[in-house]
């Protein structure tokens, strides 16, 4: 089934069950979807919509630590929810450990030295994690291995 069908299947499904934070996730996701592809004259595939995914995703994660800076328990409650969505949509995700093999290979390969050869490395790292990783995640462990 593709991912686009998949969605639709989970919207009603999602609005069925009376589950509203599932029910508006899914919507998002796929508004976000219709928006990329009637700016750009396309139709995306499963890899683009996966994309969207994890743009949609990083949006979220970025906004929590606000919402527990502020104390706002009950959003971060919908937040968690809303992440835990988005998550089903993605590939499994890599654990820190696998991260730290990716980076440590990736600077072997560009044969990085420095702080300087972040930009490199980045590079060389992100089209191995794409969809499977945040790329906070992957920015501090290159940081780690090169200081």
């Amino acid at each position: 089934m593709a991912l686009k069908e998949k969605l639709m299947e989970d919207l009603k499904a999602a609005m069925k069950d009376k589950d509203v934070i599932r029910k508006n996730t899914v919507q998002m996701v796929r508004s976000a979807v219709l928006q990329f592809e009637k700016d750009h004259l396309c139709e995306l595939d499963d890899e683009g919509i996966l994309d969207v995914i994890a743009k949609e995703l990083k949006k979220r994660r970025d906004v929590l630590p606000e919402y527990e800076k502020s104390g706002r328990d009950d959003l971060i409650a919908d937040m968690n929810k809303e992440i835990e969505t988005l998550l089903a949509y993605l590939p499994a995700q890599l654990t820190v450990e696998e991260l730290q093999v990716i980076v440590s290979d990736a600077i072997a390969e560009v044969g990085a030295t420095s702080m300087k050869d972040m930009g490199k490395i980045m590079a060389a790292v992100m089209p191995k994690t794409k969809g499977r990783a945040d790329g906070k995640m992957i920015n501090a462990i290159v940081k780690e291995k090169l200081s």
